[in-house]
């Protein structure tokens, strides 16, 4: 017999939990000036519970070929990447209406 999951009562094959939370999360992206004028690129509002930070800031700086770490709920990216993010969270599952430019 398949497990069940515990929160939606579907089978795991069948869970739809993950797209639920992908749709409820509203992630802003911006732009900061750090320490002598570089530019990075802060992605905030995603759920750490639901999806692994660390493993999605790492397609995320392997996407934009740059530098980065995830830390504190953020995602902080080496560079001016905002349309290279979006396109990508977009890819992933994310609604784009639900993601904010800044």
């Amino acid at each position: 017999m398949a497990e069940v999951c515990p929160t939606c009562g579907l089978p795991k094959d069948l869970c739809v939990c993950g797209e639920i939370e992908k749709e409820q999360q509203r992630i802003r992206i911006r732009l900061e000036t750090r320490k002598f004028g570089r530019p990075t690129t802060i992605i905030d509002g995603m759920d750490d519970r639901n999806s692994n930070l660390a493993n999605t800031a790492q397609k995320l700086k392997s996407f934009c070929a740059c530098g980065g770490t995830s830390k504190n709920g953020q995602i902080m990216l080496q560079g001016d990447h905002r349309e290279r993010v979006r396109e990508f969270l977009v890819k992933t599952g994310y609604p784009e209406e639900n993601i904010e430019l800044q």
